[in-house]
């Protein structure tokens, strides 16, 4: 390799999947990456403006299940078999041009599922401004799972201090943030979820005042009530 090249270790959707994705499903590949801006906007990127970023925490979150399928009326496209997967992380800067990102910054955003990602124009990052949190909170509470929580809850459900509220797949990613906002602002929350492991996370990890397990309810009226 050259003296701005890089090994870039990658994992590739190559078929789209039927029912639930398999290891056989992925590819686990090395390629070489130059590290040169004029070399990238000739032969890859074809912006004017170029962000390298090496991947430092990758989300996997279940929306990417949705993607691996050959399904086009999604609100999102599916992934291109033979491409690399893409989903949210956080990353650092090591390579710019763009007048809002310099090389050492931080940011989080829509990522490739590789080590180094090439994003033209820097579309979807946003620079990471504080860094006295864990930088995995990006692709948590302080990412994508985070902001859905957040605007569902006080911006379409707005509920009100001594409310009840019902929070449906509590355990998953933005579910138990939803029950957290819940208790904060004082409400009575119970939750759903599919086993017995996760309503024991619910209700004595988690906080909230009860749940249940979804599968074992022949009635949910009753379940709710009780």
């Amino acid at each position: 390799m050259g003296a701005n090249e890089v090994v870039n270790q990658q994992i590739i959707l190559k078929n789209y999947i039927s029912g639930l994705p398999k290891e056989s499903d992925l590819e686990f590949i090395s390629s070489t990456l130059t590290l040169n801006l004029e070399e990238l906007k000739k032969s890859k990127a074809r912006e004017e403006d170029v962000v390298v970023v090496k991947n430092l925490y990758l989300s996997c979150d279940p929306y990417m299940r949705g993607r691996m399928r050959d399904y086009h009326k999604s609100y999102i496209p599916p992934f291109t078999p033979g491409s690399v997967i893409q989903g949210f992380g956080v990353a650092k800067v090591i390579l710019s041009n763009h007048p809002d990102f310099r090389e050492g910054d931080l940011v989080s955003g829509t990522t490739g599922w590789e080590e180094y990602s090439i994003i033209p124009k820097g579309t979807s990052l946003t620079k990471i401004r504080y860094t006295d949190v864990p930088l995995s909170y990006f692709v948590g509470v302080l990412g994508m799972p985070g902001f859905t929580a957040y605007a569902g809850f006080f911006e379409v459900c707005s509920p009100k201090k001594g409310e009840h509220v019902f929070v449906s797949a509590a355990s998953g990613a933005v579910g138990q943030l939803v029950g957290q906002f819940a208790k904060l602002m004082g409400c009575y929350v119970v939750g759903s979820a599919g086993n017995k492991q996760k309503v024991d996370l619910l209700k004595h990890k988690l906080g909230f005042d009860d749940a249940f397990n979804y599968k074992e309810e022949h009635d949910f009226d009753v379940a709710l009530k009780s």
